[in-house]
C-alpha cells in the first residue's frame, strides 16, 4: 500500500520530527492496525477471543479483527476498537461509582470503554451534538449492554450550565484533523490542510471551555485526539493550563511504544511531557494524542434539581412490568422507571433536572407497552450478560443464524409459553417468545442481516 501523503504535511513533519521524520512517514505505507476489546460483563468467552495477543496498556484489549456479522459481536461480547484509541480509556480508567461524561461520544468506542470500568455501578452521560451520529452511539451502547448510561444530543454550551463541577471524569475525545487516520482511512487526506488544522484547534478551544467547567474539583478531564498536530495537542494542553490555571497535567503510565508528549511542540512547559503521543513507527497502532488534566480540589456549585425523563408508571403498567420481571429475570433489578409515550426505561440514579436539553435516551431500554402486555426490548436482553435469569433459553448456530435473519425457528420440545431471554454460545443475543414448540421472533427488523460464510 503507498499513501499519498499530502506536500505540506510531509514538510510539516520533516521539521518537527527531524531524523525520525523518515520512519514516520514511511508507516503509512504499513498495513493499519486493528484490535478489539472483550465486554468484561459477559461470560464464559470462547478461547478465540481471549487467546489473542493482548493489547499492553488495555486490561480488555486484544489484536486482531473482529467480523460485524458474527455472534460475538452482534451479542456485545466485544467490540472493535483501533489499539491506539483503547489508551484513552485506559487512561481514563474510572472507578465503580463514578459520574462520568463522554463529551463527544460516537459512534462509541469509548463510551462502551468507559461502561467496562464503571462495571454498571454510577452514571455514563454521553453526548453527541450530531443527530445522525447520535443514532449509531445509541446502537453501540444498546449492543454492548450498557445499563447507566444517558445518551444526550446536545451541544457542549448547553451542557455546562446543566453540569456545573458535576463529573468526576470528562472525556473529551475532540473532533481533529484526524492524522492517525490517514493509513486506515486514505479519505481522511482529502479534506486536510494547515488550515483545516488550524481550524480544528479552534473549534477544539470552544469545546475545552465548556468542559472544563463540567469537572469537579479534585476530577479529572482526558483529552485525546486521533492527529498528530502540535497546534491540537500540546499547544491546546498548553492553553488550557495558562486559561484555567486551577487545571494541571497529571502523569500517564506509558506502555508498549506509547512516548512523553512534546513540550518542545508548544511553549516549552516541562508539564507538557506528561501528556501520551502514540506514534505509528513507535507501537502497534494508526496514532493519538492522550492528556491527563485534574482539577484542583475546591469546593462546588451546588446542582440542584433532580432528572424528570419521563413519565411515571401508572398502576396497570407497574402490574406488567412487575409480571414480566418476575416470570423472566426473578428480580426486580431497577428502581427508578419512568415511560416515554410507551416505551419503558430504567434511569440511572444522581441526574440533575434535564428538561432544558435534548435527551436522546434517558437510560436502559427496557421494553414496550402495548394493549395487555409488556414486550421487553433488545436492549434489555444484551444488558442482561451476567444475570441469571429465571427464564433463558440455549439455541444452537443455525438457530441463531435463523434468528438475527429474522425467522421463527422450531424447538425438539415444548418448555412453558412466554418470553425467554435467547443465549447462543452462552451469550445474550435477545427475547423471543415461545409459542408451542415454535419461538417467534423479535429481533429487531432493522439490525437484521444474513450470516454467510465469509463472516465466520
Amino acid at each position: 500500500m503507498i499513501v499519498n501523503l499530502p506536500q505540506d504535511f510531509i514538510i510539516k513533519y520533516r521539521s518537527l520530527l527531524g531524523d525520525e521524520a523518515e520512519d514516520f512517514l514511511a508507516s503509512f505505507d504499513q498495513p493499519s492496525t486493528t484490535g478489539y476489546r472483550v465486554n468484561p460483563s459477559h461470560r464464559n468467552l470462547p478461547a478465540s477471543v481471549t487467546a489473542a495477543k493482548s493489547v499492553p496498556y488495555e486490561p480488555w484489549g486484544h489484536f486482531g479483527t473482529v467480523k460485524g456479522r458474527s455472534l460475538m459481536h452482534q451479542s456485545g461480547a466485544v467490540y472493535s476498537q483501533e489499539p491506539s484509541a483503547m489508551f484513552v480509556g485506559a487512561t481514563a480508567a474510572p472507578q465503580p461509582g463514578d459520574k462520568v461524561l463522554d463529551l463527544c461520544a460516537a459512534p462509541g468506542g469509548k463510551t462502551t470503554h468507559l461502561a467496562s470500568y464503571l462495571q454498571g455501578q454510577g452514571l455514563l452521560v454521553t453526548n453527541e451534538i450530531n443527530r445522525k451520529r447520535v443514532k449509531v452511539l445509541a446502537e453501540n451502547v444498546e449492543r454492548f449492554g450498557i445499563r447507566s448510561a444517558v445518551i444526550l444530543n446536545e451541544s457542549p454550551d448547553r451542557l455546562s450550565p446543566i453540569f456545573p463541577d458535576f463529573f468526576d471524569k470528562v472525556l473529551v475525545d475532540a473532533p481533529c484533523s484526524g492524522e492517525g487516520m490517514f493509513r486506515k482511512d486514505p479519505a481522511a487526506m482529502q479534506y486536510w490542510s494547515l488550515d483545516y488544522v488550524q481550524e480544528c484547534a479552534d473549534r477544539q478551544r470552544e469545546i475545552m471551555t465548556e468542559a472544563v467547567k463540567m469537572v469537579k474539583p479534585g476530577g479529572q478531564l482526558i483529552y485525546s485526539t486521533c492527529t498528530f498536530a502540535p497546534e491540537e495537542d500540546e499547544q491546546m494542553m498548553a492553553w488550557v493550563l495558562k486559561t484555567f490555571p486551577d487545571f494541571h497535567l497529571a502523569p500517564i503510565t506509558k506502555l508498549g511504544g506509547v512516548s512523553d508528549a512534546r513540550p518542545d511542540w508548544a511553549d516549552g512547559n516541562p508539564e507538557l511531557a506528561n501528556g501520551a503521543r502514540l506514534f505509528p513507527q513507535r507501537m502497534a497502532g494508526e496514532g493519538h494524542f492522550v492528556a491527563k488534566l485534574v482539577r484542583d480540589a475546591g469546593s462546588a456549585m451546588t446542582v440542584r434539581g433532580t432528572a424528570d425523563l419521563g413519565q411515571r408508571l401508572t398502576s396497570e403498567q407497574q402490574g406488567l412490568w412487575r409480571d414480566f420481571a418476575q416470570q423472566v429475570i426473578g428480580q426486580q433489578p431497577f428502581t427508578d422507571l419512568v415511560t416515554v409515550k410507551d416505551q419503558l426505561f430504567a434511569v440511572p440514579a444522581g441526574l440533575p433536572d434535564l428538561k432544558r436539553l435534548h435527551v436522546f435516551r434517558p437510560g436502559l431500554h427496557l421494553g414496550t407497552f402495548k394493549k395487555n402486555r409488556f414486550e421487553p426490548a433488545y436492549a434489555l436482553a444484551l444488558a442482561s450478560a451476567d444475570w441469571d435469569l429465571k427464564r433463558s433459553l440455549a439455541i444452537a448456530d443455525d438457530q441463531w443464524r435463523a434468528w438475527v435473519h429474522g425467522e421463527t425457528f422450531t424447538l425438539d420440545e415444548a418448555p412453558a409459553k412466554g418470553w425467554y431471554r435467547l443465549t447462543a454460545a452462552d451469550q445474550p443475543v435477545g427475547f423471543g417468545k415461545v409459542v408451542g414448540q415454535t419461538v417467534k421472533n423479535f429481533f429487531p427488523k432493522g439490525l437484521r442481516f444474513m450470516v454467510y460464510e465469509t463472516d465466520e
